[in-house]
């Protein structure tokens, strides 16, 4: 402590100025969230992020707890083994998840496409007319057969079949 010559008020040194206590709070609901993220992925996501095993371990363990209350207890402590992760390993943890959401995000619009492609197909013969040259290596008969038939499915209210089984053949081809 060191007193001040003009009012003679003592004046304390100045403190450490680490991170305030919203700011631990801020950054420890960040890891918990960074938690439940990582809990939602499917065990052989999981096993591609770059952390301890006793993390994933813990991880895995949420999808088998039922009780809303023990889920948030759970939540909470994995937020508490989150906080002991330095910065380095917290943008790893990130930067494969980033990735594994990304690839996921793509394949989803892939799949979208696919279908619209598939719908636009028995909708309309100039797109199968287009498709034939683009493709031609294809099995054009069978696809004018699958298009006949999941047009008839349609008119008909029957199950879908030829309808699924032409998007099967679209994902095979790679289109």
């Amino acid at each position: 402590m060191h007193i001040n010559e003009k009012n003679r008020t003592p004046k304390l040194a100045e403190p450490d100025e680490g991170p305030s206590k919203s700011e631990l709070k801020r950054q420890m609901t960040e890891r918990q969230k960074l938690a439940e993220v990582l809990a939602a992925l499917s065990s052989d996501a999981l096993k591609t992020i770059p952390m301890d095993e006793a993390i994933k371990t813990a991880i895995a363990q949420t999808n088998k707890i039922k009780s809303f209350e023990a889920i948030r207890r759970h939540k909470q402590y994995l937020g508490k083994l989150m906080r002991f992760l330095d910065e380095e390993e917290l943008e790893a943890i990130q930067k494969r998840l980033d990735a594994i959401q990304g690839v996921s995000k793509a394949e989803t619009a892939k799949l979208h496409f696919l279908e619209s492609y598939r719908d636009r197909l028995i909708s309309d013969d100039e797109t199968f007319t287009k498709m034939i040259e683009k493709y031609p290596d294809m099995d054009i008969q069978n696809m004018r057969t699958l298009i006949r038939n999941a047009r008839r499915e349609k008119e008909q209210n029957k199950p879908p079949k030829a309808y699924r089984e032409i998007f099967r053949v679209l994902k095979e081809m790679g289109i």
